[in-house]
This record gives structure tokens, C-alpha cells and sequence, in this order.
């Protein structure tokens, strides 16, 4: 059978509704691969792809933010360039990423669907065949924050039932969304002062609780802190806080009411989640640091219900980081194995630290094992995705000047390509490396070589990243401080 293009057979066939597992899963996971341009090879593996999760539930694909979902897409090499975009009209700037629920029911029928939330908290699920909202949640008070500088670009996540996904809005608050028709089951504040505490990190969720994170309005306008939030998924009690800074004070405290401010948790991929333990790690800004109360321009790692600091790095130039803003968070920790972690900063250095060196007991400074220069030695606003192939664990990443690749070898990191395209946070799906170039276009590369597959036409953005999955690619342009009530979400099939 020769290879077609999506284009030249015209819209995928609905493959919703069907029994999971069983001769007829078979059949639509061939399908799937074959209308892809997989040929005759894809159908041959279409057995395998039987244990493919044809979800997507978070911002990094799974609680420890790897961007990396190793099951087949649907979506090879010489389809990339005969996919066929669909631009879907929302009412409102996506400056995050979707997530995918695969046949879920929705309004009385089954779906295939994207969830998105925008900068002014509305969420929507868009159908993935044909673009269709199929819901539309809107946050109580949206009239008096839309077009202003309170936004969020935390993107949601899904409850492992399937059932309810967790959204942030701009008046601090997180709220469990029924999938099947949207509404509120409930909501729960995590800031006592939303007008200076932006929830700005994506959602994460691990052992029934949502783990948000918190920060500051561009500009860092005090009073604020950034703290990490325990809510439970079920009841939607706040459970516990840790602040970053009076992180003595184990509760939602009032900003003004701290002698710090700052150390903002912003980083894209907000809370990792460390597996098996449920530790999680977490990087601040800018702020003061003393080892005790204090913990600005540092990388922690805090126990499964952020209660207990268990250890910390910071470098040895905190202050001076501190003095000139160049937040050691701008990104999230980076989990490269069980002992390994990566830290990009504002200050274009990428810190490969020992998580044993972090819970050395008491604070501590310095002791980094290794530092490379970021893409194109500039900040690192971007979440890098790690790989794992061939018995190897890579690190991609990009900047606003290059996208690199690191092949991790004797507990070193060793550059092995770079080009000079900047991109957000990448993602590798398939095999494929799938990096969004905020200037316009998404490039997909072979991740290996760094060999340039295809570039997609897409508008300009800002911080928005790419899914990739189930035969289906997603991606949401603009950016939110263009303040904007309305956008865009490509959708390729």
C-alpha cells in the first residue's frame, strides 16, 4: 500500500466510541497509523501500539515534566509534511499548553478532545476532529480582569479518572471542571492577594492531590511570594502551603505581612514530581536568601506534601543573581535519573546538580557538577524535554536564539547538536522532536541529529508548546501580554 497524505485522503474518520482493546482496537490503532502515511510497516506494528496511552494529561506529558511521550503518535516522518492545519477560533489568548482526553463522553456523545484554558480563565474543551467548542467555562468576575494585566498561563490537568481536569484563573483560584459538560464542582483560592500573586506555572497532579505554584506580575511588583499549594483533587480543600520566603509560616499568609517579597515559582513546568517518592522539586526567583527562612535563586526539594524542606541548592552568587534579576527560576528542576538534575537559568548557564548533594543536611551553596551554556547563551524561559533511546537519557532544549541537544555520558552532559532556531519548550512525541519557534512556524526535527523533518506554518507567540498525539497535533498562538481576548489553536490531523 503506498503512503497518502491526511490532505489527500481528506478528514480522519471517527474512531471514537470503540471498545478498548480487542480485534476492533486493532483495527483503529492500524488505521490510525496507515492514514498517518505509516504504510504498510505502521500496520504491521499496530500490535504493539495496543498499550499506547492516547492521552495527553499535562503540561510535560507526565508528572515529572519529561516532554517526552514514548508511545507512537500515529504521525511519522513523511506525514509531518502533508499534515493539514485547522486554526480554531477562541474567545481569548492560549499562552500555555492543551491537554487531550482521548473518547470521553461529552454532552451525551463520545469525543476525542483538547482542553485549553486562557489567559483570562476560560476553559474550553474544542472537539479534535472537527475544531467545535464543545464547552466553555468562564470564571465568576471574568468581566472585570479581561484586557487587563491579571492573566494566567498555567495550563490544566486531568484527574486520573478522566472525568474532571483542574484549571487556574487570574483571581488565584483553582477550579475541578466536569469533562462532560463543564461545570464547577468546585473552587479554591491559593493566593490571599491574586492582584499581585499570579498563578503562572502549569497544573500538576500526583497521589490525588493538585500541586499549583505561585509568583509575580511581569515587572515584579511587591508585595508577593512564591509558594507551592496542596489541594485536594476530590474535596478541593487547600491542604498545605510552603512559602519560598517566611517559609516558616506554613500556611496562606498575606504578602504584605512577610518582610520578603518575590521568589516567584514560575517556571514553566512549575512543581516536577520525583518518581516513586513523590518528592517534588521546585525553582524560585530573585528574592533574598539567608538558609533559613529565605530561599531566593534556589532549587528545592520539598517532601509529597509540601510540608518539610528536604534539601536545597543555591548558588554561590545568589546575591548577585538577586541584584540583577536574572531569576536561577526561570525554568523548572529538569530530572535527567535518579540522582541527576538540570537547572537552567536567566543568566543562560544550565546547572547539572546530585539530588544526594541537595539533601546534605543544613543549607547549603554551591557544589553544581557541571555547567554548560543554554542554546544560544541566552535566558532560559523553556522547560527542556529529556529522552530516553537506546539505552541513552538526552536533554533538548531551547531559547530565543537556538535549540540544542545533550546526551548524558559518565554523569556529564555532552553537547552533541545546536542550530541557531529559537523555540518554547520542546516536546519529543514519536520519535519526532517538535519545537515551536515563537517568531512564527513549528519545526520538527529528527532528535538525534538535530536534522530539520519539516517546518508547519503557525503564527507568532510567546511561551505556547506543542501535543502531539493520538494522530493529532496542537498548538495555541499568541501572546498574553498582548492582552488580547481572543486567539488561535492550530490543530493538524
Amino acid at each position: 500500500m503506498g503512503t497518502m497524505s491526511v490532505r489527500e485522503l481528506g478528514p480522519l474518520p471517527r474512531l471514537t466510541g470503540l471498545p478498548r482493546g480487542g480485534a476492533t482496537a486493532a483495527v483503529a490503532a492500524a488505521a490510525i497509523l496507515l492514514l498517518a502515511g505509516g504504510g504498510a510497516s505502521a500496520a504491521g506494528d499496530a500490535a504493539t501500539s495496543l498499550v499506547v496511552a492516547r492521552d495527553w494529561t499535562r503540561f510535560g506529558y507526565d508528572a515529572r515534566r519529561t516532554n517526552a511521550a514514548p508511545s507512537p503518535t500515529g504521525i511519522t516522518v513523511g506525514a509531518v509534511g502533508r499534515l493539514r492545519r485547522q486554526q480554531v477560533l477562541l474567545p481569548g489568548t492560549v499562552d500555555s499548553s492543551p491537554i487531550y482526553l482521548h473518547d470521553v463522553a461529552i454532552r451525551g456523545a463520545r469525543h476525542d478532545a483538547f482542553f485549553v484554558t486562557t489567559t483570562y480563565g476560560i476553559t474550553l474543551a474544542v472537539d479534535a476532529d472537527d475544531g467545535s467548542i464543545l464547552w466553555r467555562w468562564t470564571p465568576p468576575g471574568y468581566a472585570s480582569w479581561a484586557g487587563t494585566y491579571r492573566i494566567t498561563t498555567a495550563s490544566p490537568v486531568a484527574d486520573p479518572s478522566r472525568r474532571w481536569i483542574y484549571a487556574a484563573s487570574p483571581d488565584g483560584r483553582i477550579q475541578k471542571l466536569s469533562v462532560a459538560d463543564g461545570h464547577a464542582a468546585w473552587r479554591v483560592s491559593i493566593t490571599r492577594l491574586p492582584a499581585r500573586e499570579k498563578i503562572a506555572a502549569a497544573l500538576n497532579f500526583d497521589r490525588g492531590h493538585v500541586i499549583a505554584t505561585t509568583g509575580g506580575y511581569i515587572g515584579d511588583q511587591p508585595p508577593y511570594q512564591g509558594h507551592v499549594a496542596i489541594v485536594d483533587g476530590r474535596s478541593g480543600r487547600l491542604l498545605h502551603v510552603w512559602n519560598s520566603l517566611c517559609s516558616d509560616r506554613r500556611r496562606l499568609i498575606a504578602p504584605a505581612s512577610c518582610p520578603s517579597s518575590d521568589s516567584a515559582i514560575w517556571g514553566r513546568a512549575g512543581a516536577v514530581v520525583v518518581p516513586g517518592s513523590g518528592e517534588l522539586l521546585v525553582a524560585t526567583g530573585n528574592a533574598p536568601w539567608n538558609g533559613r527562612t529565605d530561599w531566593g535563586d534556589s532549587v528545592l526539594l520539598l517532601n509529597a506534601s509540601a510540608t518539610r524542606l528536604l534539601g536545597n541548592y543555591t548558588p554561590a552568587n545568589t546575591e548577585q543573581l538577586n541584584d540583577a534579576d536574572l531569576d536561577l527560576g526561570s525554568s523548572s528542576p529538569v530530572l535527567l535519573g535518579a540522582d541527576l538534575v538540570a537547572q537552567g537559568g536567566k543568566d543562560g548557564k544550565i546547572r547539572l546538580l546530585s539530588l544526594r548533594r541537595l539533601r546534605a543536611p543544613g543549607a547549603h551553596r554551591d557544589g553544581e557538577l557541571q555547567i554548560v551554556s543554554t542554546p544560544s547563551g541566552s535566558a532560559l524561559f523553556t522547560a527542556p524535554a529529556v529522552w530516553r533511546s537506546g539505552g541513552r537519557t538526552w536533554m533538548l532544549a531551547a531559547d530565543n536564539g537556538g535549540t540544542a541537544a545533550w546526551v548524558l555520558e559518565g554523569g556529564r552532559l555532552r553537547r552533541v547538536w545546536r542550530n541557531r532556531n529559537g523555540g518554547t519548550s520542546p516536546v519529543v512525541a514519536g520519535g519526532l522532536l517538535w519545537v515551536y519557534d515563537p517568531s512564527g512556524g513549528l519545526r520538527v526535527y529528527v532528535p538525534g541529529t538535530g536534522r530539520l523533518v519539516a517546518t508547519l506554518p503557525a503564527g507568532p507567540g510567546h511561551w505556547n508548546s506543542p501535543i502531539v498525539v493520538d494522530g493529532r497535533v496542537a498548538l495555541p498562538e499568541g501572546n498574553a501580554n498582548d492582552h488580547r481576548t481572543s486567539g488561535v489553536l492550530d490543530i493538524w490531523r
